[in-house]
């Protein structure tokens, strides 16, 4: 269950006075930790499950590993905090991919304004937001791709920005090979993250052609 937090500058994160706190201060505050920032308001992230940590490592070495090869660009996890040029938000996606040609987005600690691609792995409390708050919010801001994931159900939903800046749903299912819009080469087989146990990184990225 997600837990919204209000800190005093001067406290520490077991105490909650009532007032809302600004970026800067999130940033003091929360470095490190699994937290978002909503209009002033902190979102204090639950507990991952084993399904979510193999997915997020999977998908973290098998992106990580080509977008490195390929020199694309550089990918973050949770928790590094991506801020809206948009809105006074802050999420933490749980995996995010960030251009060449953006990478002066990246400072020290937080991304300064949106991913081009952005992968959320859906967790029971998080079902809610994945699918309607931060998909909203994502599509908004200008992320390009973004990839919902869904351990429990098996299924997997992939959307990309169209023309009129609203996403097109370009895969739904538990099965099948879908190519990204956006990290040019790139393919996922949407079985791979059901699989147990999970598939050997290296092959895929041979078949890739970047080993």
């Amino acid at each position: 269950m997600e837990q919204t937090i209000t800190l005093h500058p001067e406290s520490d994160v077991s105490s909650a006075p009532p007032r809302k706190i600004s970026f800067e201060e999130f940033l003091h505050l929360y470095d490190g930790l699994f937290a978002e920032w909503i209009d002033g308001e902190v979102i204090m992230g639950s507990p991952a499950s084993n399904e979510h940590q193999d997915d997020s490592r999977f998908l973290t070495m098998l992106l990580g590993f080509f977008v490195e090869a390929r020199e694309l660009g550089e990918i973050r996890t949770a928790p590094f905090v991506m801020r809206f040029n948009t809105a006074p938000l802050a999420r933490e996606p749980d995996l995010m991919f960030v251009s060449r040609e953006n990478l002066y987005r990246l400072k020290p600690t937080y991304l300064d304004g949106v991913a081009d691609l952005v992968i959320e792995i859906v967790s029971p409390e998080s079902v809610g937001r994945d699918r309607g708050e931060k998909f909203v919010e994502y599509e908004s801001a200008g992320v390009r791709e973004y990839w919902i994931i869904d351990p429990q159900r098996r299924q997997a939903e992939f959307y990309f920005l169209n023309q009129e800046k609203r996403y097109e749903l370009i895969f739904s299912g538990r099965e099948g090979r879908v190519q990204s819009r956006v990290v040019e080469g790139f393919y996922l087989s949407v079985e791979w993250l059901w699989q147990k146990p999970m598939p050997k990184v290296a092959p895929i990225l041979k078949e890739m052609g970047v080993l």
